[in-house]
């Protein structure tokens, strides 16, 4: 079975349900994982996904922060969801498919503005849910499993828009990077994206803060996609869904795809 898989942090489900049904017919995903969906799950607007043949979803939400969602044509059931580094936050859902892959959606912290945990509890709070999500997979070795998200981290030189100007900006500082290759290492997570799109800068987000997003480029590649090492040799096709960015009262992140032949 072939599928496709889009992750996107939304920003806002309810607010931004016009471009999140622009993407789904334009693009026509076989599952859509959304992150930062900010609405408790009943709230979540399903009108539209159903009409459109998107009739089944797990989600976990709360009132006006977090929330991860993962809608499909698909058939799935709810796999778990689980309170990493104990928040309380609605930052994770897994969901399993027929063919029996898992894909867990998750929206880690993003960290505030300080990279020092000391002066900075969110920054705390980042860190913690990655070691969180490490030891997990070290305790319980994923299989067949499939992992995306707005996981607030940049890893690699060229998955920013200056290294040098960001390695003091949260992102891009070299503990949390560290942080996120103990996690992807200690579940044998492979970097889908990368291993398609290997070499050149690559960005999934560009802040509200530029005049011009598109002209200047400042972009960050903060969403992934992983799979674990028995089935990521089936995944192909990614890409970064730039123009999404430039809708209309879009989210500051753009979609990001990959197929898997499984």
């Amino acid at each position: 079975m072939a599928f496709t898989l889009c992750t996107w942090n939304i920003n806002s489900v309810r607010l931004r349900e016009p471009i999140v049904l622009k993407l789904l017919k334009e693009e026509a995903p076989d599952v859509l994982c959304l992150q930062e969906c900010k609405s408790p799950v009943e709230k979540i607007p399903v009108e539209g996904l159903k009409a459109l043949g998107y009739e089944h979803m797990v989600a976990n939400g709360q009132k006006g922060y977090n929330g991860v969602a993962i809608i499909s044509r698909l058939p799935l059931a709810l796999a778990g969801m689980h309170d990493f580094a104990q928040l309380g936050h609605a930052r994770h859902v897994a969901a399993k498919l027929e063919n029996g892959v898992t894909i867990h959606n998750h929206y880690v912290p993003a960290g505030g503005d300080v990279p020092d945990r000391e002066v900075n509890e969110k920054f705390g709070q980042k860190l913690d849910y990655l070691a969180d999500m490490r030891d997990d997979f070290r305790a319980n070795a994923p299989e067949k499993s499939i992992l995306v998200g707005d996981l607030n981290i940049a890893p690699r030189e060229d998955d920013v828009w200056d290294h040098k100007k960001l390695l003091k900006v949260v992102s891009h500082t070299p503990i949390e990077v560290e942080k996120f290759e103990e996690t992807r290492e200690a579940g044998n997570w492979q970097d889908v994206t990368r291993a398609d799109i290997p070499d050149g800068r690559l960005y999934s987000w560009w802040s509200y803060r530029a005049r011009d997003w598109d002209a200047a480029d400042k972009g960050r590649r903060l969403d992934h996609v992983w799979a674990t090492a028995d089935i990521s040799g089936a995944a192909h096709g990614s890409r970064v869904y730039r123009d999404a960015r430039g809708w209309e009262k879009p989210s500051d992140h753009a979609p990001v795809f990959a197929t898997f032949d499984l």
